[in-house]
């Protein structure tokens, strides 16, 4: 997408400043780039997961049964009276005009008890534990020997090849084992040397891993678990953590007003704020220290049904920015829960009282400690030595909808969160409340009266019998408040299958134009199984655009989907018409309801998103299990953790000692920038040198290169034609002469949108040695250029079925592509376009030819979240 820059026709050229030069005959070449993908040096190298670029077989497209559908006229939305009101906020938000922050009303919360000095600092205090001198490395001598010594624990082989390797011996090899040994200076000659250096010098990187035995209905489970207040203790001391945390709540709003509330991080959500009110009242002056839990079981193996049960913890203080990448470790493995499936139990109900009994057990183990923290606080101090009164609490609970039922108490169907009637979860105007938490509370005690009453109880307010819940006497805690949503992409996609067919879904798939934010997936998506989070959003970003416009069973496009409204609740009927479904009664999609309060308690659902938690299983599930021996295995997973984390440790101490000791500029949170604050970065060197024009034309579709690099020469080299007036000095006063009046003469100009979307084909450099003769000296020449064909201007509003704008390649008045030459300083942003591929998608179209060959398409909103703030 690019500043718009008035394009050009190609046809001949007239006027003075082409008199006398014949541009379209002159040969340059020049130095240029073929591939946008390849522009930057520091381009994403990531591999694509095994994604072949290959096309798929396809079955043949059936033949059409009766009259064939009419492709719908576009109706096009009315101006939005709103769409004003909604820019000014996404201008506050993305920075343009500033927001308005009111702090919390008793400035003691989240105060220092004492204020710190540089030898409370995380660094100094770890580095107090060692008798190095000047050595930054110790226990390590030297910096190779900490490199090899970190290679091998994070990125080497086996212990048993790194012992190999430094063993090696012989005549072919004992140039290298003397390097390796001798040369190189290292403190340790095999794995064993190496783990005793790392077991008994390096200090604990985070808490140490024990082992508890758990008794349920007469059977002992083993929990392998970390004390919860020292990984509280061990994230919120983290030094790289230190100048972003967040201490006291904050209400930010968009308008000096304050009538327009803005969410982002969780101290800006209603929860931390009404807490601390709370918590003001028993004990003024504390910082809130919000825990967030998740839990996930996953398969370690592929085969053999291996699975792993981790807990995993993070605290709401830190910003959700570095809780999405996994290198920052802002989370820490809890625990592993026991994955014994009870099959020795023969009755199934019992079996299922059983594990749920043994979950909550298990977990009030490990949580059990929050309890007097919560109430009563504990010392803590973050990464720059500040000592605070904390009062770490439980607020959020992240899980799939199995998880969330296994933490709630409820039954399968029914919303963990409210009272809604499990036959009314399909609706979207049945009224509902969240669970009284009193009325469950109240029945649980009822366990002392004895099994019979206790059950009653727990049946009457519509929990299972489960004998004291984990969260039962968490302070300030409200299970059914914190448990978050779970998506519902997945039963989403599976319908939609049934309705258009697979075939045609992934036939739409394949066909997609690449982009860098898109995820092409070749094979379709119909047969996907076993999706993470990260995959449900990349097939979100496209899904609505590959269904405009698909043929359905009996016309039925036609039929419904052309008076459809605007939400999903008003359409979804169309799935039961086709009997793919008898009802909507599903607690995910029931769950959206709840997504505006949890955002107002918790702030944006980037919040608690089990994508990030899912990948956290490979690093600490699955590459753990690998390096066991496959027997008795969580206490090896425990080991080999550690290790990885004291060396995670011992590497940021030894950065600060490099860096001199200095802690970094402290971090003012805000609220997410929205704007385009980018670096544009070129390649060092071009794909292709001294590349003629007529090479351009022939082999990359840039046809009207040479009118369009005459053009713009020109336009550079214009200087504006004007008539002027001057005064003349007719008494001999020796006046000079004044500019009295004046006609100027001005290209023709355009109004409209300020951005437009043109392909990109081609990128080039002129070369140095023919500038001169083509530009005057006073022009600046852009340093690099681009070759653009455009599309059409943007419509005054967005279709009112689905909100995407349509748009189609821009010709002139003899048919052909209307092309400029701009700066690459006028491209802003890439952006998606989705073909509209009509009933079925043409199967000749291919994802590298689609550009060329569909007539007009759909600019996909949901790229990302600067394309949707701007066009949805």
């Amino acid at each position: 997408m690019e500043d718009e820059d008035e394009p050009v026709e190609p046809p001949v050229f007239e006027g003075d400043d082409f008199k006398g030069e014949n541009y379209g005959e002159v040969e340059y070449e020049m130095e240029w780039c073929d591939d946008v993908s390849e522009l930057s040096e520091y381009a994403d190298s990531d591999s694509d997961d095994g994604i072949s670029m290959e096309p798929e077989w396809e079955p043949p497209v059936p033949d059409l049964v009766g009259e064939q559908p009419q492709v719908q006229e576009d109706e096009v939305a009315e101006e939005d009276p709103g769409r004003d009101d909604r820019l000014r906020v996404q201008e506050r938000v993305q920075g343009q005009h500033g927001f308005i922050a009111v702090p919390y009303p008793d400035s003691r919360a989240g105060q220092e008890i004492r204020h710190h000095a540089d030898d409370d600092a995380t660094n100094a205090r770890y580095g107090a534990q060692f008798d190095d001198g000047d050595n930054p490395y110790f226990p390590f001598c030297s910096q190779i020997d900490w490199e090899i010594a970190r290679w091998s624990k994070l990125r080497g082989p086996s212990p048993t090849a790194f012992t190999d390797l430094l063993a090696i011996n012989g005549v072919n090899f004992s140039l290298f084992a003397y390097i390796v040994r001798e040369s190189l200076g290292l403190s340790f000659k095999n794995a064993k040397e190496l783990n005793a250096i790392i077991d008994n010098e390096l200090p604990m990187g985070r808490p140490k891993f024990k082992c508890e035995q758990i008794i349920v209905a007469g059977e002992a489970f083993d929990v392998y678990h970390r004390d919860v207040i020292e990984c509280i203790e061990a994230i919120y001391g983290d030094p790289d953590f230190a100048d972003y945390l967040a201490f006291t709540p904050e209400r930010h709003y968009a308008d000096e007003d304050q009538t327009t509330r803005l969410f982002h991080d969780m101290y800006t959500g209603k929860w931390w704020w009404d807490t601390q009110k709370k918590l003001d009242q028993r004990c003024p002056g504390g910082t809130i220290i919000p825990i967030i839990i998740s839990s996930d079981k996953t398969q370690v193996t592929m085969f053999r049904n291996k699975a792993a049960y981790p807990i995993y913890l993070t605290i709401g203080n830190i910003p959700k920015e570095i809780h999405h990448k996994p290198s920052r470790s802002a989370h820490i493995l809890l625990g592993y829960l026991p994955t014994t499936r009870l099959k020795h139990i023969s009755n199934k109900a019992s079996r299922r009282r059983t594990i749920s009994n043994l979950y909550h057990a298990c977990m009030s183990c490990i949580l059990g400690p929050l309890e007097s923290a919560g109430l009563d606080g504990v010392k803590m101090r973050s990464g720059d030595g500040a000592l605070c009164h904390c009062h770490p609490l439980f607020a959020s609970f992240i899980g799939n909808y199995p998880e969330q039922l296994l933490a709630t108490g409820m039954k399968f169907m029914e919303c963990p969160k409210c009272d809604i009637d499990a036959d009314d979860t399909g609706s979207n105007t049945a009224a509902f409340h969240l669970r009284n938490l009193g009325s469950v509370l109240d029945a649980l005690a009822a366990l002392d009266q004895g099994s019979l009453a206790f059950v009653r109880a727990c049946a009457t307010v519509g929990i299972k019998p489960i004998v004291h819940p984990f969260w039962e006497n968490l302070p300030f805690a409200n299970i059914f408040r914190a448990i978050t949503p779970d998506g519902l992409v997945k039963h989403l996609v599976q319908w939609l299958s049934e309705a258009c067919g697979a075939v045609e879904i992934d036939a739409r798939c394949r066909r997609l134009p690449p982009n860098h934010n898109i995820r092409l997936f070749m094979k379709g998506i119909t047969t996907l199984s076993r999706l993470s989070g990260k995959e449900h959003a990349q097939i979100c970003q496209f899904l609505l655009g590959i269904i405009i416009d698909i043929r359905l069973p009996d016309n039925l496009n036609a039929e419904l989907l052309h008076a459809a409204l605007d939400t999903f609740h008003d359409n979804k009927g169309i799935f039961v018409d086709l009997g793919i479904r008898n009802n909507f009664n599903l607690p995910k999609l029931h769950a959206a309801r709840h997504y505006p309060l949890m955002i107002m308690l918790f702030g944006t659902t980037d919040n608690y998103n089990t994508e990030y938690t899912e990948r956290l299983h490979i690093d600490i599930a699955k590459d753990a299990y690998r390096a066991t021996n496959h027997k008795d295995e969580f206490i090896q997973m425990t080991i080999w953790l550690e290790c990885k984390e004291k060396i995670f440790r011992h590497d940021k101490y030894i950065h600060w000692r490099i860096s001199g000791r200095r802690e970094s500029v402290p971090h003012h949170p805000r609220p997410p920038d929205m704007s385009f604050r980018r670096e544009q970065v070129m390649m060092k060197h071009p794909s292709a040198k001294a590349v003629s024009l007529q090479k351009l034309v022939n082999d990359y579709g840039v046809t009207y290169f040479r009118e369009a690099l005459a053009c713009y020469i020109a336009r550079l080299n214009y200087s504006p034609h004007h008539i002027k007036w001057l005064s003349l000095d007719t008494r001999g006063h020796g006046n000079a002469s004044v500019t009295l009046d004046s006609i100027h003469a001005k290209p023709q100009q355009h109004s409209g949108s300020h951005f437009r979307v043109g392909q990109v084909r081609a990128i080039f450099a002129l070369p140095p040695t023919s500038i001169p003769m083509l530009f005057s000296p006073t022009v600046q020449v852009p340093s690099h250029l681009a070759y653009i064909e455009w599309f059409t201007p943007f419509p005054p509003a967005p279709d009112r079925n689905h909100g995407f704008y349509k748009l189609s390649r821009a010709l002139t008045h003899s048919g052909e592509r209307l092309a400029s030459i701009v700066s690459i300083a006028n491209i802003m942003c890439s952006t998606h376009l989705v073909p509209r591929f009509g009933a079925v998608a043409p199967r000749e179209w291919t994802s590298d030819t689609v550009l060329d060959e569909c007539e007009s398409f759909w600019l996909n909103s949901y790229l990302d979240r600067h394309t949707f703030a701007r066009f949805k």
